[in-house]
């Protein structure tokens, strides 16, 4: 028995358990961490452990592909964090997961209050002259008790790279931020990493310029509907078109190669199809959808995403979301209505509801609350094109023939969708679906896509 085990027994408790390795899955050739929070911060600062961090977002992805030092950067990097709703969208294509968005501006101030805890320090180094001193300013109020070791700017601060470096290091920093702008912090932090004495070395982007107020970041509600994209696209115009308008799909198109290298053949055609024109929609009306959310809170209060379980492939219930078009009441009042619906048949639909907002009529003339189930189509639950998602209690009360329609994932749009929606009987919608599940493939598809602005525009069946 070694010494260790012989204390523990003598104290009659146990050797705690050593952390398990974490998670990561497989992207452009890099292992990407699979974690939550908690869990790479445990990881992180495990005693004795040295890591140098890297996160990936989709402008990252776009400069790896195209300069070999950085890639490598990012292949010799201890952790690779996932960072951004573009690599959860790569992810998808190629049919993983990703438990949680690990981007660095939320990270690292939860990485930082670990450490404060523990007593460790941390270094500064980027930024304009004054940026990293004011950020430093901004932890210490947000973060009682962190310790900061040092600041450097990244202009004259960086002039002698062996100056910056014996100054990190004379700081006896745990933990270096370097904000440099990518590639280049990565290449810098790869290149010296032998030299640096801190156990943590990071790179943060646009960071210390949020931390100090330099760059003003997006609202709660724009981070947690996955647009902050969007919002600084907004802000920054000029310097941000090309990495995110061009980027982005630029990024997308690898990130389709990447699944096709990895999963060729089968349904994963179809899955990528899902996957690349959902987040080619979701970054095109990522305004419209924004303007959307704003509408329905101003009006109405209340949540501005309607869920609701619906029945999906092989008869698995999953969470439908909608842009609520209706009172937040309308579900308690749905069983006084039912007698007023304007469809044969068992599914429900009236034109005069009077649970509907007045911002709801629009957005259901102009079909754009259906728009918030881009999110179900990629996370899986959905696709594209395909039956309109039943309601559990239609799903029981289905004759048998009706049950073919469960063969297939649900869709956002379908044939159904484009033929007149609600004017169309139970039925006939059955027929419908059928005969799309029978013939069914991209080209088709596409096609019913195309087909789908023409019904939109011309309303249709929607009420």
């Amino acid at each position: 028995m070694n010494a260790t085990a012989q204390l523990a027994r003598l104290h009659d408790v146990r050797p705690a358990p050593a952390p398990k390795a974490l998670s990561r899955i497989r992207l452009f050739g890099l292992d990407i961490v699979d974690a939550t929070t908690d869990a790479v911060i445990t990881r992180l600062l495990q005693p004795g452990r040295r890591t140098r961090l890297a996160f990936l977002n989709a402008h990252c992805g776009n400069i790896a592909a195209r300069n070999p030092t950085y890639r490598d950067a990012l292949v010799t990097a201890g952790m690779i964090l996932p960072d951004g709703i573009g690599v959860e969208m790569a992810a998808r294509m190629s049919g993983q997961s990703l438990t949680e968005n690990l981007n660095g501006t939320d990270f690292t101030p939860r990485l930082l209050q670990a450490a404060a805890r523990r007593g460790l320090s941390v270094f500064l180094l980027g930024g304009q002259p004054g940026v990293a001193a004011e950020a430093a300013e901004r932890l210490g109020r947000d973060i009682p008790g962190l310790k900061i070791a040092g600041t450097r700017d990244g202009y004259d601060g960086m002039t002698d790279e062996n100056a910056a470096v014996a100054a990190v290091n004379a700081s006896g920093a745990d933990i270096l931020l370097v904000a440099l702008g990518v590639p280049f912090q990565d290449n810098w932090l790869a290149k010296h990493e032998a030299r640096l004495s801190p156990r943590i070395t990071m790179g943060v982007g646009a960071l210390l310029d949020f931390l100090a107020g330099r760059v003003k970041r997006a609202p709660a509600i724009v981070r947690k509907a996955r647009a902050e994209w969007a919002w600084r696209l907004a802000m920054e115009p000029r310097r941000m078109a090309r990495r995110y308008l061009i980027g982005n799909f630029a990024f997308l198109g690898r990130a389709y190669l990447d699944a096709r290298a990895q999963r060729p053949a089968g349904d994963t055609a179809r899955r990528v199809f899902d996957v690349t024109v959902s987040a080619a929609a979701l970054i095109i009306l990522a305004p419209i959808l924004l303007l959307t959310a704003l509408a329905i809170r101003l009006e109405s209060g209340g949540p501005v995403l309607f869920r609701q379980t619906r029945v999906g492939k092989d008869g698995t219930p999953f969470t439908m979301l909608k842009f609520r078009s209706m009172y937040p009441d309308a579900e308690a009042r749905r069983a006084a209505l039912l007698a007023t619906s304007d469809r044969e048949g068992i599914c429900f639909k009236s034109r005069n509801d009077p649970r509907i907002t007045r911002v709801g009529r629009i957005l259901r003339r102009l079909s754009i609350d259906e728009l918030a189930q881009i999110l179900n189509v990629l996370k899986g639950d959905m696709s594209i094109v395909g039956p309109r998602p039943a309601l559990p209690e239609e799903v029981a009360a289905y004759p048998e023939r009706a049950m073919g329609r469960l063969e297939v994932k649900p869709g956002l749009t379908g044939l159904w969708q484009v033929s007149g929606r609600a004017e169309i009987g139970f039925d006939k919608m059955i027929d419908m679906d059928l005969a799309y599940i029978r013939s069914r493939s991209l080209l088709l598809d596409t096609l019913l896509l195309a087909l789908t602005a023409r019904a939109v525009i011309g309303g249709r069946g929607a009420y």
